[in-house]
């Protein structure tokens, strides 16, 4: 019976001591209150009695917000800023042995280096200089962990809360600035404006300008194309004219015109001249001779006529004394 009690023990201590460590996780051993091992992911045995497990360290990124902390900047301005820490353990047994309370250490080096920093900037360099505190905090942080076994990734200021006073005086100043952007946008867009009425009105000046030219060009040309028409039809009536009058001389010329037509055209033609309007007239001998020859056939005809009226009275005179 006793026999089997120890043999249950020994088996109950055998599964006791055998150990699985999971994923991203290792174990720190010790012996007899020392360090012995540090177990990784897997299945592991220790003595009983003698071994134990001293710790058990998470691999994992680990994040860690902070409370704010009042920090004074170089013009003496009073703010809260709360930080974020992202680390994770690098060597199981450094963090085990080296500090007795990581969290607590990480926090107050963080807040000691935040006052370091931020003591050295102005107000406004501070809230726009968040990457560059950012880097230096890692950096300084990391450096002093390594002794830990603790690997600082990377820190962020989450809030920066400066004094209720300052804030209102931020606001209105930027409130200002914006109002002075808002004129000066209104002010560059009436000055495009303005610029691009008038170089609309100088094209328009421009285009009127040839236009006008074209017309111009257009008018002479049509103009002297007129003309040209005009001065080729007169010329084409004169020489229809001139053809006419050589054609017709050429007629007369052939027809062997008698002195006498000759002279009858010529008193004609002296007709026309003699309208009453002329105050001179210039008879030419030959038309002086032919008109004193039709004055001569003139008086034949009238005593003729005389003649003719005398015989033609007695003849009635004679049968009404019958």
């Amino acid at each position: 019976m006793i026999i089997l009690i120890i043999l249950v023990m020994f088996i109950i201590l055998g599964l006791l001591s055998i150990k699985i460590v999971p994923q991203s996780k290792v174990y720190v051993v010790e012996r007899l209150g020392s360090y012995q091992t540090t177990w990784s992911t897997g299945v592991h045995v220790k003595f009983p009695i003698f071994d134990i497990i001293r710790s058990r360290v998470s691999l994992k990124e680990r994040v860690v917000d902070f409370p704010p902390q009042p920090v004074i900047t170089k013009d003496n301005v009073t703010m809260q800023i709360d930080t974020v820490v992202f680390y994770q353990v690098t060597d199981a047994k450094l963090y085990t042995y080296g500090v007795d309370n990581p969290l607590l250490a990480i926090e107050n080096l963080t807040a000691t280096t935040l006052r370091n920093i931020i003591g050295d900037l102005e107000l406004d360099h501070t809230l726009t200089s968040r990457d560059v505190i950012n880097t230096k905090i890692t950096a300084i942080l990391d450096s002093a962990s390594d002794k830990w076994g603790i690997k600082v990734n990377r820190v962020e200021l989450k809030n920066i809360v400066p004094p209720a006073e300052i804030q209102n005086a931020m606001e209105k100043q930027m409130k200002a600035e914006r109002e002075r952007r808002q004129l000066v946008l209104q002010a560059e867009g009436r000055k495009n404006a303005d610029i691009l009425v008038a170089e609309g009105e100088k094209r328009s000046q421009v285009l009127r300008a040839e236009a006008e030219k074209e017309s111009l060009i257009l008018h002479a040309e049509a103009v002297r194309e007129q003309s040209i028409k005009e001065a080729e039809g007169k010329a084409k009536a004169i020489e229809i004219v001139q053809t006419a009058t050589a054609r017709g001389l050429e007629m007369i010329k052939a027809a062997d015109v008698s002195q006498s037509v000759i002279a009858l055209k010529s008193l004609e033609a002296f007709e026309k001249a003699a309208d009453g309007k002329a105050t001179k007239i210039i008879i030419p001998s030959e038309i002086q001779s032919m008109a004193g020859l039709l004055a001569s056939a003139k008086e034949i005809l009238n005593s003729s006529e005389s003649s003719s009226e005398n015989v033609n009275k007695e003849e009635k005179d004679n049968s009404k004394g019958k």
